[in-house]
């Protein structure tokens, strides 16, 4: 009993260090959320440019999100963060804009 608890334990520790290896090291998000805000950006707010876009998982398929735009348009963080909360995945989004 005692060699098959170990190797549930160690089972265990190992699906535990894959999972959160990732969220320890600060590495980046998969391409397909990243993907999807981009896209939003480029399609709604014309002429603004992501200089800075940082995603971390916050939660089981949950992310938040920091982004910094450059534009010469009237845009305000607000029409951006309106925009990228049709992203489900997104359940915090910081937005600075710079002119």
């Amino acid at each position: 009993m005692g060699i098959v608890g170990g190797i549930v334990v160690a089972a265990w520790a190992l699906g535990l260090l894959r999972d959160t290896g990732k969220v320890l090291l600060d590495a980046e998000m998969g391409s397909t959320i990243q993907t999807k805000i981009r896209q939003a950006i480029a399609s709604g707010f014309p002429g603004a440019d992501i200089t800075d876009l940082h995603i971390w998982r916050i939660g089981r398929k949950q992310y938040a999100c920091i982004i910094a735009v450059h534009t010469t348009a009237a845009y305000r963080p607000e029409m951006i963060r309106q925009t990228l909360m049709a992203q489900h995945e997104l359940a915090h989004i910081t937005v600075e804009i710079n002119t």
